[in-house]
């Protein structure tokens, strides 16, 4: 009787484990989703509940872009999250707008808050912002005279107002316009607070900024 040498129990075990049933998607996502929460612990302001999904995240991560009827329902469900400033006024002070966007510190599990008062807007880590930056990403557009190129030249004025809002919501929750941007939802998220969102919305729409003063 001739004796199995390893190499042809090798292919055995090989072929016996083809013949076994893949695992489904769902027995898939499970095993990530062990995996992965298994990868992580609380440490600092860091919690573990980041790594919970809403509806949105959940459809925009699955490898495939969704559907147009997902994309639809995603941006609707984005579009009301957004909210007008409590007060009514669109604009801070867009020299305080500049800092946050050069400022791309937070939600580490090093930083001792967790307060979004503590967290830049790192805009220049994708966008062009002003003529003088000389180093920014280029992952978003420019938004170099951003505000000039969309014609506010009174951000007050009635006018202007679609512009405003539109440039509101989308730094609020960028997937009321495109379902699973790879912008920060500042709003939505609570990564900034009310007025800094103001100061941001000041740095790109403030007639006088150095977005649309040069």
């Amino acid at each position: 009787m001739k004796k199995t040498t390893p190499l042809l129990a090798a292919v055995a075990v090989v072929a016996l484990a083809g013949c076994a049933s893949a695992p489904s998607p769902a027995e898939l996502q499970a095993q990530f989703s062990a995996m992965l929460k298994s990868s992580f612990r609380d440490e600092g302001i860091a919690k573990l509940d980041r790594l919970e999904q809403d509806a949105g995240q959940a459809a925009c991560s699955t490898g495939q872009a969704p559907t147009p009827e997902q994309a639809k329902a995603i941006e609707a469900e984005a579009l009301a999250t957004i909210k007008p400033p409590s007060d009514g006024a669109y604009l801070g002070d867009w020299r305080e707008g500049e800092k946050l966007a050069q400022n791309g510190r937070g939600m580490t599990w090093t930083d001792k808050s967790a307060d979004p008062s503590a967290n830049g807007a790192n805009c220049y880590n994708c966008h062009q912002i002003s003529k003088a930056e000389i180093s920014y990403g280029t992952i978003g557009p420019s938004l170099y005279q951003f505000g000039k190129l969309r014609g506010v030249a009174n951000p007050t004025a009635p006018e202007a107002q679609a512009m405003v809002q539109y440039t509101w919501g989308k730094l609020n929750n960028a997937w009321a316009y495109n379902a699973c941007s790879n912008m920060p939802r500042f709003g939505h998220k609570k990564l900034l607070n009310e007025q800094q969102l103001k100061h941001l919305m000041a740095l790109l729409l403030d007639p006088t900024s150095p977005v649309n003063a040069q």
